[in-house]
Formats: structure tokens, sequence, C-alpha cells
């Protein structure tokens, strides 16, 4: 499959971009009439942006800055798109804390092929780290430019909003844990290799796979140990919510910090990373570790019946106040959700909330009849209520999210405090 460097923004955007071709809806009075608004607002979203001189800019030469940050990046063009458009694989490079750029330069240069080998059909960028520190992909500026990377490439460059990956090794499976942890409803599933958790609760993973990867005398920081620990963690949450958490836990045998997560070929990990942590199991099995083939198996489900909202990770730079259907105040940030919508019933059941405060639930026409009443069950009891799909909110979300499944007619406040 032939490599290309990503064409400038003009090129890439539609050149008439400018022009409509759907109507506005006078009302919403039916699913037809939401489906024409939504239609009708994306192409306006998409005309907004392409014509934005700033964001053309910021494609043109792989450059975004927010606040005192400023993220670098490489862009390349792998196969061709289909139907839903290209996938999207982000590498997160290594070094991480350096007196000079150079380390964090040439580990940034080495993630230009590093794991672009692995795809066949999509766009691979590799961002460089705002910063020269320890935690370089994940300053507080890091997530609202991860959220502009995102969008860009959305708008300018055909990019799937279900297919968008995330990988890093070393200091960038540092920026994996961190972003994954306060980003989950923006990737389809993630990878993280050689890195450190920091002590992150790994919550909001209820939707979204994740990977974990460490060579066996990776004793640096304990991350050999650490990883075992997190995908133990990640075993805990599934056996306690009953499902969700979809990961690997893979130990490479006899390997330090480096090891080929990037292989086509299988490769030896501990069989079992919890016996291994325990009792110093060694047995082994070959798997495929490869970072890239693990996680274009999934596509990410943006409106999922089950959501975990861990408020305690929140990047506080961040615009946007949503996670997946969910909406807080961003000044929110303790406390945590479990909550599901049932299509069938026409309802919304809140199965836990320790969240003192409103939350707002977003409601697609995808998720519930917008038309019928909607139950709210919540541990303190029922209530019916009726929404009134509204456009001028479609818009709004629309114009936060800078993605289509992210259109929300109405929406419903239950204040937590008053329970």
């Amino acid at each position: 499959d032939s490599t290309e460097d990503v064409e400038s923004a003009e090129e890439a955007g539609n050149e008439e971009a400018a022009v409509n071709p759907y109507t506005k809806p006078d009302f919403l009075e039916s699913n037809e009439d939401i489906e024409d608004a939504r239609k009708y607002i994306w192409q306006e979203y998409l005309n907004q942006v392409r014509s934005d001189e700033a964001r053309k800019e910021e494609v043109d030469k792989r450059v975004m800055t927010f606040g005192e940050a400023t993220m670098k990046y490489g862009a390349f063009i792998l196969g061709e798109p289909d139907e839903s458009g290209y996938p999207l694989f982000i590498a997160l490079h290594g070094g991480g804390q350096s007196d000079t750029p150079d380390l964090n330069n040439s580990q940034w240069v080495q993630m230009t092929s590093y794991y672009q080998n692995s795809v066949e059909n999509g766009i691979y960028v590799n961002p460089r780290g705002v910063r020269d520190t320890w935690d370089c992909h994940f300053n507080p500026e890091s997530y609202p430019l991860y959220d502009r990377l995102i969008e860009n490439m959305i708008a300018f460059y055909d990019v799937d909003p279900n297919r968008v990956y995330l990988t890093g090794f070393s200091a960038g499976g540092d920026g994996v844990y961190a972003i994954v942890a306060k980003m989950a409803d923006r990737f389809a599933a993630a990878n993280m290799s050689a890195g450190h958790p920091n002590g992150l609760p790994l919550w909001n993973l209820y939707n979204m796979p994740l990977q974990l990867q460490v060579g066996e005398n990776d004793t640096a920081y304990e991350r050999n140990v650490v990883t075992a620990r997190y995908g133990r963690l990640l075993d805990e949450y599934q056996e306690e919510l009953g499902g969700g958490y979809i990961h690997n836990t893979y130990i490479h045998q006899g390997q330090g910090h480096n090891f080929r997560d990037n292989s086509m070929s299988d490769q030896k990990v501990m069989a079992d990373s919890a016996a291994w942590l325990e009792s110093g199991d060694s047995a082994v099995v070959e798997v495929d570790a490869n970072a890239i083939r693990f996680m274009e198996q999934y596509v990410r489900e943006p409106l999922p019946e089950r959501v975990v909202w861990d408020l305690s990770q929140r990047a506080e730079q961040r615009t946007g106040e949503s996670f997946y259907w969910l909406q807080a105040d961003s000044q929110l940030t303790e406390g945590k959700i479990v909550v599901s919508c049932d299509r069938e019933t026409n309802s919304i059941t809140v199965e836990e909330c320790s969240i003192a405060g409103e939350v707002t639930f977003l409601l697609s026409n995808d998720m519930l009849d917008l038309f019928a009443p909607v139950t709210i069950n919540t541990p303190d009891g029922s209530d019916t209520v009726t929404v009134a799909p509204d456009y001028d909110l479609l818009y709004e979300t629309t114009m936060q999210r800078g993605d289509c499944n992210y259109q929300f007619a109405a929406k419903i406040t239950v204040d937590f405090e008053q329970q």
C-alpha cells in the first residue's frame, strides 16, 4: 500500500463546502424532521470548519496551539478509505523529561514509522509532546489539543469518528493511560506499551477496549508489576459491573523496556499475567501482540446502552462538559455515576450515583423515542417526563463535539444533590 503525506486543507476539504445540500426543517415534529436537521446542521458545521482560516492553517502546517502549549504532528495517508471513511491512528512517542528537546525530537521522528508499518488503510498521526516534561503527552493543554486534532481530521480528511485509535510506547504509554482515562468517549480502542498509569483510576473505560503490554524485565518504576496490577484492576472492574472493560494484559517473556508490539509475528507472553504477578507463574503462550491489529478490530459505540463516568477524571482545560451522552458542569469533579438507557422501555436507569450536583442526560433519537414519555429511574424512585426535541440543542451539541454521532435533540437534567 502506498503512503503519502496528507495534502493541504484546501485540497482535503470539499471545494463546495459553502453549499449546504440539505434543508433546515421548520419544526422538529418527527424523527424524519430530526434526521433532516442533523444532516443540515452537520453540513453547516463542516462548512464553518473548512472555511475557518485558523483551522486550515493548523492542518496545512500540522501545528496547533492552545494557551501556551503547541502541538506539532506528522500525518500520513495509507491505502484507501472505505464507505465510512478512514480510521485514524494516533501514535505517541517515548522520551518525556529532557533538558533539551533532542531526545523527544528523535523519539518523535522514530514514531513516524514505528506503528505506521502495521497500518494498511488509515491516517497515521504522530503528535509531538507539547513540552519536554515527564508528562509530555498529557500536559493540561494536551487534552483540548487532542480534541482539536480529531475534529480537524474528521472535518478535513474524512476520518470515521467511530474508528479513532490511540497507541503509545514508554512516555507515550504514560500518555495513553492519562488520555483514555479522561477521553474514552473519543476512541474506539487503545494500546498502552511500556508506560506507567501513575495511579489513575480507569472506570471510564467501560466501553473502550484497552491492551496493556510490558516487558517482563522492565523494572524501572516497576512498570512490569504495575502493568500486571492494572490488568487485574480491569478484571476487578469487569467483575464488579458485570461486563465491559474489554482488555488484554501481555507481559512479554524475557523482554526489558523494549519489545515488539509492532511485530507481524506472534510474541511470547505470560499465559496468565495475574498468576505471574501473584505467584511468579512463568508459563507462556504465543499471541498476536500487534498494537494496530488489536485496536482496529473495534468500532466505537458512541451512544452505549450503559455508561460509567468517574468525574474525578476530567481534563480541566477541555472546553466540553460531556462524556458520551452525559453532561455535567465542569466544576463537578468528584463522584461516579453508572447509568443505562433502554429503547424498549424508553427509560433511563441510574444504577448508582455518588455525584452531588446536576447531571444532564443528552438524548438522541438513536437512543430513545423522543416523542413518547421517558421514564427516569433513580435509586430514590421513578419519574416520567416529556421532552421536546430542540433544534438549538442539536446545533449546540454538534458544534461542541465536532462529531456527527453526538448530536442531541433533547435533554433531561436530574439534581442528585436533591435525591
